[in-house]
């Protein structure tokens, strides 16, 4: 197995790349959605509202392999991107008027990856997205962290995915201009099959695996709108509704941890076994769904050493990243968290592969 640091837009710079090198790190997950992200107009009551922008170069094959050359100049190469603009696929998700252009978009992305050496696209088929965490201090010492406990759940104003607006003419956080429109759990996986049948052919040619991130927080209706992964035995459905050896996983522990149903050590020893995931998000949990906090690797519900031993036991070859680690108190609370998290990822596996 390797190890990895995931980067998003602001952090994605040389000194960044470099203390990934130095926390041990080999790969680098790059989110740059809302790379260049600007504030809604008139939404400063409502902060945290962002505009997805739709032309910005880094979804060009000079910008990708420009932010390759710089992280490659490091020591590290570039494992994966994680996620789409929502700006590129909004109709694609909603099955709009601009779905057919979307999705050609899309696949342009996915020739460019492949074109420039990228090899996985992480992606999350969702409406809401990531929502409802707030802030925690229940890790030990009262490290910053993030939790989620079953909040209020306002419908998605029209205008947005992805907790990001792609309309801002649309877009009034308050719903003025309305809302998304209700679906149904087969209407969201028709579009999903819709995606993978029209994408898949094109990430087979370049070389690029599609990687599925469960749904964060897993749970069957998120404001109104369905869910497509919130149990573990709904990867079989998105590995059957289109076979290849492109349709694969993008493994998130902590929400996997925090589903319902299945068991976290089977689960992964499944999946992991039929080589059917790209990359690991290593993150623990304590508590389901509709009540979980995030943790420190060592105090959470999974036992991480445990599931080190089954990707090693099925020699699972793929990228490791901390996820949603919690921050520590010193001048740089983020680095400080992910520098632990990477030390005992990378220990336990020496342990256990000296074993």
């Amino acid at each position: 197995m390797k190890f990895g640091l995931g980067l998003y837009g602001p952090i994605l710079t040389q000194d960044n790349f470099r203390f990934a090198r130095q926390a041990g790190a080999t790969h680098i997950v790059a989110h740059i959605v809302g790379w260049s992200r600007q504030p809604v107009p008139d939404t400063n009551k409502f902060p945290g509202y962002r505009i997805s922008p739709p032309d910005d170069p880094i979804w060009t094959y000079a910008g990708m392999l420009e932010l390759k050359k710089a992280i490659n100049s490091e020591g590290l190469e570039l494992e994966a991107i994680e996620n789409f603009e929502p700006a590129h696929w909004y109709d694609v998700l909603l099955d709009g008027p601009r779905k057919q252009e979307q999705i050609e978009h899309l696949k342009r992305i996915i020739r460019d990856m492949g074109k420039a050496g990228i090899p996985v696209m992480g992606y999350n088929f969702s409406y809401a997205g990531v929502w409802g965490r707030h802030d925690t201090t229940v890790s030990r010492g009262g490290a910053p962290g993030a939790g989620f406990h079953d909040p209020d759940q306002p419908p998605i104003p029209a205008g947005m995915v992805w907790n990001m607006v792609y309309d801002p003419e649309a877009f009034d956080p308050t719903g003025r201009n309305g809302f998304l429109a209700p679906i149904s759990q087969d209407q969201l996986w028709q579009r999903f099959t819709f995606f993978l049948q029209e994408l898949l052919p094109v990430a087979e040619e370049a070389g690029v695996k599609l990687a599925l991130h469960p749904d964060d927080p897993p749970v069957p209706l998120l404001r109104g709108t369905p869910r497509l992964v919130y149990q573990p035995y709904i990867y079989d459905r998105v590995l059957d509704t289109r076979p290849s050896p492109m349709n694969t996983l993008e493994f998130c522990l902590g929400t996997l941890s925090e589903m319902t149903e299945g068991d976290i050590y089977d689960v992964v020893d499944k999946y992991t076994r039929a080589n059917k995931v790209a990359y690991i998000h290593f993150r623990n949990v304590r508590g389901k769904v509709p009540h979980y906090d995030e943790v420190f690797l060592d105090e959470g519900d999974t036992d991480m050493i445990r599931v080190i031993r089954i990707l090693h036991r099925n020699r699972y070859n793929g990228v490791l990243i901390p996820d949603h680690t919690p921050a520590m108190s010193c001048a740089a609370p983020w680095h400080a968290g992910m520098a632990y998290a990477l030390g005992y990822m990378r220990a336990a596996a020496r342990i256990i592969e000296a074993e």
